[in-house]
């Protein structure tokens, strides 16, 4: 008799979500029951896998039906702007009025959350979260904390201050950092805390918005860019190298673009990044004269893109059964994608924009495997002169292809599969 197993990815967000995906297929091709507790706009994209969907919203609906692809539109004309600040600048502007809106998100959901939780009735509850919900402690099953963003979300004093994409050799600015972040954030954490408490939740870690798991907790960062620590995490605590899904759709080269010449880019800013046509179109313009092939992942506003000759693209891409065929991988730094080049062999160029991907981006770069560079203020020679040196760096290829190797020799969402099956099975913490 299988397990009934609880999904639960941060709302709206694709990267937790195809985290959890890869993970939740594994489960199900062993017999589980798998369900996601999703919001609205992701129905369908899970059923035809054999996995279970519950729905749920975390804002009232709109009194006017949205046209396909407006919010992406509206949160960039909104938030651009920002992305341009520095990254202290950014904690006030950008990163505090997310946090709001997230708590927000699950003060509002919170009674379905639980509604859905009675009627599934899960043996374990699985969620790549980054605010706590009060229906996980108020349903009482054990459950999983995993991290699918950068690790410097589990701080530590040695190490840079999270969102910040300072450096880990130079300490310049992070008690400025620190400093701005606890201004910005202590009184919502406050409140957040005072309100989750008032439902038998434990208190959170001061300015942290998430709990950790008295059961198992999974982070994903390969351990050749991971950051070193004089104190360990604690035992609950356990790192996958990556977590790569198996159920994108299979994915051939054009016979057209196959036969050409040319090494083989890949640009991907991610929902958010690739709704900002201007940078988007910059990109490709840049692009378009080297004698490169480039794949387009290009996004809600894909109508709005014009590609070049030596291009192809699309609004969605199987972006797993892609990734082996390209040479290298211009992103905007988010974690999946970034573990995801890692999984491959693929060094990256980074365009972070918000949140963690200034923290991959600044990792990438002081580890040699890959280039930072100023999002909204590289020169075109910068950007091509980081994707020529990549390609030419034959050593830098051998030694991605080395931890490639073992990556898929060792999946982790075969890993972390076996280690929530043990939750499961044991029904006590599972440590190192």
């Amino acid at each position: 008799m299988g397990f009934t197993f609880t999904f639960f990815p941060e709302a709206g967000a694709w990267g937790p979500t195809n985290n959890l995906l890869g993970i939740a297929d594994v489960l199900r091709r062993r017999g589980h029951r798998c369900v996601f507790i999703v919001e609205e706009s992701f129905a369908g994209t899970f059923e035809p896998l054999g996995i279970e969907e519950r729905l749920m919203r975390v804002q009232p609906p709109p009194e006017v039906e949205e046209e396909p692809g407006q919010f992406w539109r509206d949160f960039i004309h909104d938030t651009s702007p920002i992305f341009r600040k520095p990254t202290i600048e950014q904690l006030g502007e950008f990163i505090h009025p997310t946090w709001i809106a997230l708590i927000d998100g699950v003060k509002y959901a919170n009674e379905r959350v639980a509604e859905i939780l009675d009627e599934v009735r899960p043996d374990v509850m699985v969620n790549d979260i980054v605010v706590s919900w009060r229906a996980l402690f108020d349903y009482g099953s054990p459950w999983v904390r995993i991290v699918s963003c950068n690790p410097l979300e589990l701080e530590a004093p040695e190490l840079p201050p999270v969102f910040s994409g300072y450096p880990a050799a130079d300490r310049a600015g992070w008690g400025e950092f620190r400093a701005e972040y606890r201004r910005t954030h202590a009184d919502t954490w406050g409140e957040f805390d005072a309100y989750l408490q008032a439902a038998a939740a434990p208190p959170l870690p001061e300015l942290h918005f998430m709990h950790e798991s008295p059961f198992l907790n999974i982070h994903v960062y390969p351990a050749e860019v991971d950051y070193p620590r004089s104190v360990p995490l604690g035992p609950t605590w356990h790192r996958l190298d990556s977590c790569v899904r198996a159920t994108d759709a299979p994915f051939e080269l054009p016979e057209d673009v196959a036969r050409r010449d040319g090494k083989l880019v890949y640009l991907s800013l991610g929902s958010l990044g690739s709704a900002d046509v201007e940078l988007m179109q910059r990109l490709v313009d840049v692009l378009a004269e080297t004698p490169h092939r480039v794949i387009v992942s290009k996004g809600p506003q894909h109508q709005l893109l014009r590609l070049a000759d030596n291009m192809i693209g699309a609004e969605f891409l199987p972006q797993i059964s892609i990734l082996p065929h390209v040479d290298v991988v211009i992103t905007h730094g988010g974690n999946n994608t970034f573990s995801e080049a890692f999984t491959f062999g693929k060094p990256l160029v980074v365009l972070p924009l918000f949140w963690d991907q200034y923290d991959n981006a600044q990792r990438a770069d002081e580890t040699a495997f890959g280039v930072r560079l100023q999002t909204y203020a590289f020169t075109d020679d910068e950007l091509v002169g980081a994707v020529d040196r990549l390609l030419a760096d034959k050593p830098l290829y051998g030694r991605m292809a080395t931890i490639a190797a073992r990556l898929q020799a060792n999946p982790g969402t075969e890993r972390a599969a076996d280690l929530i099956e043990r939750i499961a099975r044991e029904r006590r913490p599972v440590t190192r």
